[in-house]
């Protein structure tokens, strides 16, 4: 029984030296302890990634004039509406560059209807996206999006993401996004 406890004791030694040294390395130390030697398997450390902030400034989304709704005619009256597109839920996100840059993602979710003229199938949803300060565009981008309604179903839902947009520094505080359906907004 003394042999299984000094075991134990050994055993709980090891884990609380184990832990001693991953702790050697505390924040804002600035070496590199053998706990972290360990646990990367090497001496070298990985680079240290520049900060990103995500308390900037990120405007709330603006529709385009018309851009909510596109109806797809098979005809001339009213009966002949085959499918209508409407604007869903609509989010974006900012996050800030050290450099002085901000980084735009724009969520888009937009829902396909059939009308009375249409049938299940798949629908083609243009969803254009404009980020800019006043006359400049930093992004002028159209989505083609497949909707595709199943046999006995009137409707689907649809996403798109569109990420990787760049403002810079000198107009992080004053940018536009704008979104609609159709392949282009109001121009200004």
């Amino acid at each position: 029984m003394r042999d299984g406890v000094s075991r134990k004791a050994g055993w709980t030694l090891a884990v609380l030296g184990l832990s001693a040294l991953t702790g050697c390395n505390s924040a804002g130390g600035g070496g590199f302890g053998v706990g972290n030697m360990l646990l990367t398997a090497g001496t070298t450390q990985a680079p240290a990634q520049a900060a990103e902030t995500s308390d900037v400034y990120c405007p709330t989304v603006d529709v385009f004039d018309g851009g909510s709704v596109l109806q797809v005619r098979g005809g001339g009256d009213a009966g002949s509406v085959r499918s209508q597109l409407t604007l869903g839920e609509i989010a974006r996100e900012c996050v800030g560059r050290p450099d002085g840059t901000t980084v735009v993602r724009v969520g888009v979710e937009a829902r396909a209807l059939l009308g009375v003229g249409g049938s299940a199938g798949r629908y083609d949803i243009p969803v254009h996206i404009v980020v800019k300060d006043g006359s400049t565009v930093f992004a002028n981008r159209t989505r083609r999006v497949a909707a595709a309604i199943p046999a006995g179903q009137t409707q689907t839902t649809v996403s798109v993401i569109e990420e990787g947009i760049v403002v810079p520094a000198a107009n992080a505080n004053s940018f536009e996004i704008e979104v609609g359906l159709g392949t282009g907004g109001r121009r200004g």
